[in-house]
């Protein structure tokens, strides 16, 4: 009897009712693509940026070779990304996929597949085609990359098939070519910032919104500043650039980063800088409300549709019509509500709920949420259809952790708020700021802002010193808080470089050491010369964790694997991408 996958109301195919095989491969194949958009927005050279999604590409995919073409206006090959650092240079992009396969790809503007490369004439016309495999078949699948509906490029893999290797070239199809969707708009903006720097003042439109471009160090981005956002760290600025140039066009966007990392505000700064800006802006926290009440509160109700509908109430969609709507808070909706919100966000159209008249609604979306999406969709919890849809251009926002810089300043500019709300005149002597710098903040801002204010109203005198903090006097909030969880020491796990299945939780739970009483004194004393204080490790980087877990596995991939709690397979590409020899004991 031939399974059938069960179809939902508007048609779309259930992953639950899928076999567990395709399933499997739904879950890696939107793992794969969670972390190319991490790559993509990652602060770092477009050369770079596209090396290390051909590198992730090879993690997740059984694949031989890998590489992504850039073209310049003139069509001729500008990048040519193999997974190399540095990437080959555009005169080796014959090397890395012949001219006329190129070519064939650009004219067609249609995915490329070939089994068998050997019995290929594009292939053969290339005068020394690395394709050879002996007599073993290679197969090669291309797709374009497209920006602006122009194609600026080509992404492609190869397989050697050697009959031990299963794999769908439908399903490389579709996997590629959403990838290629991702490095399309990552492409354009790196050209759109580098435009911008060589663009005559005069020449440049400036938004009613204050957005000041600063010239920074040859080579790189502008330092970009959008008003009341605090910090310079590269991460956070990575986030206001993408924030910047995003806001112009009325994309869906994903805001996705822990509890207290001021998503709602840059949800507020992509409206204020978006053409959008002079019509309302409003926000709907998914996760405050029941389904029923939900539904409602969006979709808006007709008089007497339910028990204390005493009038007809306009939704939030009409409310935000011609403006922005934020959902923060997403993936918190069920299943059933999800195909409801899908149909509205593709026809543009909703009914009220008792209504029958069908309403049309422009509204730019932004969504927020701290829930792995990918496990959710995975697990069918939540739709994949939906996920596609609200997911068009993410947006990661870093923890506090990973810009320790931006700390003094944001603490400084929170006092200063404490000042005027309570006509005072505080001021952080440089011990305050540096117990400050030291600390671990699982809370992110919020965290920080309530260390601030708690701080500023306890002081003695109108200078804060060390010793006016709660952590110097054992009532550290933080200690109270995860006392017997665990913590991750910086909370960024290899498992966030090698997989990244989620986005960090607000509490510090992940693989990591379990905090015993007799630890709990270095959490709450921020000690920067304590050795298990958490704040230290923070400071430790990905290739310290991973070269830490190497030495205490005797560099058995497979042991360090089980403490770091992955897989060999993503230890394996952890170690190749920061460069670690496995030492042969």
């Amino acid at each position: 009897m031939t399974h059938m996958p069960a179809r939902s109301a508007d048609g779309v195919e259930s992953l639950s009712a899928l076999p567990a095989e395709p399933v499997r491969q739904a879950g890696t194949q939107l793992s794969g693509i969670y972390e190319i958009s991490k790559v993509l927005t990652a602060p770092a050279r477009l050369e770079i940026t596209l090396a290390n999604v051909v590198n992730v590409l090879s993690s997740f995919l059984q694949i031989r070779h890998g590489a992504i073409v850039v073209l310049d206006a003139e069509g001729q090959p500008e990048i040519a990304a193999t997974g190399d650092i540095p990437p080959a240079s555009p005169s080796a992009a014959r090397g890395v996929i012949p001219k006329a396969v190129i070519d064939h790809i650009v004219t067609t503007g249609t995915p490329f597949v070939v089994q068998d490369v050997g019995k290929s004439e594009l292939f053969q016309a290339d005068p020394q085609p690395p394709w050879s495999s002996g007599t073993v078949p290679v197969t090669f699948i291309g797709v374009p990359v497209k920006a602006d509906k122009k194609i600026i490029g080509t992404i492609s893999i190869d397989r050697v098939r050697n009959g031990t290797a299963t794999f769908s070239s439908d399903e490389d199809v579709r996997f590629l070519t959403m990838v290629a969707n991702l490095v399309g708009r990552t492409i354009r903006l790196h050209r759109f910032l580098n435009l911008d720097v060589q663009r005559p003042i005069g020449g440049q439109q400036r938004p009613e919104k204050p957005l000041i471009a600063q010239a920074s160090a040859p080579g790189r981005h502008p330092s970009v500043k959008i008003d009341g956002i605090v910090g310079n760290s590269p991460a956070l600025q990575q986030v206001v650039e993408t924030v910047s140039v995003v806001a112009r066009t009325n994309s869906t966007v994903l805001l996705r980063g822990e509890s207290g990392t001021g998503k709602e505000f840059f949800a507020q700064a992509i409206h204020e800088l978006s053409p959008r800006r002079k019509k309302p802006f409003v926000k709907l926290n998914c996760a405050a409300l029941p389904e029923g009440v939900l539904e409602s509160e969006l979709f808006g109700h007709e008089k007497g549709a339910f028990t204390g509908a005493i009038g007809q109430r306009a939704g939030r969609f009409e409310l935000a019509n011609g403006g922005t709507l934020l959902l923060d808070e997403i993936g918190e909706i069920s299943p059933a509500f999800q195909a409801k919100l899908l149909r509205v966000l593709q026809e543009g159209e909703l009914e009220r709920v008792g209504g029958t008249r069908t309403l049309a609604v422009d509204v730019r979306l932004i969504c927020a949420t701290n829930k792995n999406l990918e496990m959710a969709v995975a697990n069918a919890e939540f739709r994949a259809d939906l996920y596609y849809r609200i997911s068009v251009v993410p947006i990661v926002l870093p923890p506090l952790r990973e810009r320790p810089g931006d700390i003094p300043r944001l603490a400084k500019v929170l006092l200063n708020r404490f000042n005027k709300e309570n006509q005072t005149e505080l001021t952080f002597t440089p011990s305050a700021i540096d117990v400050m710098s030291q600390c671990y903040f699982p809370g992110n801002v919020r965290e920080l802002e309530n260390c601030v204010r708690r701080t500023a109203t306890l002081a003695r005198s109108s200078s804060i010193v060390s010793s006016d903090f709660a952590c110097k006097n054992g009532q550290c909030l933080s200690s109270r808080l995860w006392k017997g969880t665990e913590v991750s020491p910086g909370g960024n796990t290899i498992g966030e470089l090698a997989r990244n299945n989620s986005i960090p939780a607000a509490s510090p739970r992940a693989a990591g050491r379990t905090v015993a009483s007799e630890d709990v004194s270095s959490v709450k004393a921020c000690d920067p010369n304590s050795a298990g204080c958490p704040a230290m490790e923070s400071r430790l980087t990905q290739r310290d964790r991973l070269i830490d877990a190497m030495e205490k596995a005797g560099w058995v991939q497979a042991k360090a694997a089980r403490i770091l709690g992955l897989t060999p397979r993503q230890v394996g590409y952890a170690l190749r991408q920061h460069r670690i020899e496995v030492k042969k004991l």
